[in-house]
């Protein structure tokens, strides 16, 4: 599965942001039925990546913080911290024993290529577009 949970729920709450408006975390859960818990993690790596400004104190919450008309879904998969990755062969420090014992593999190549296109395609979407339709 390319897109998780994680994935999904950082999906979910720059869409609760997209007004531009400040929102408490725990109105974003409710509203986007979210776990608290879990929606404070994302927050933390939305916040440390850009997307979102974070604002403390009894009057704060957070905000989005970036454009989302030029960030990608590729980009918000690697903020949050994960990767698209079909097989772990396409990490390049991946160590394969097929492939040292042999000096290749078709099926790395082949999925490499598979790799590459779904990279692609995950590039070619903005975030606004997604959460949005337009």
């Amino acid at each position: 599965m390319i897109i998780t949970k994680e994935t999904d729920y950082a999906l979910r709450i720059l869409r609760a942001l997209l007004d531009g408006e400040l929102h408490t975390m725990g109105q974003i859960a409710q509203d986007e039925l979210l776990p608290q818990s879990f929606a404070y993690k994302i927050l933390k790596k939305l916040d440390k990546s850009g997307f979102i400004e974070v604002v403390r104190g009894t009057a704060g919450g957070c905000r989005l913080a970036s454009d989302l008309s030029s960030a990608t879904l590729y980009d918000l998969m690697l903020a949050i911290g994960e990767h698209s990755d079909l097989s772990p062969c396409m990490n390049p420090d991946y160590q394969c024993a097929w492939r040292a014992c042999h000096g290749g593999c078709t099926v790395h190549c082949k999925l490499l290529e598979i790799q590459k296109s779904l990279d692609k395609e995950l590039r070619s979407h903005s975030l606004r577009e997604i959460l949005t339709g337009t």
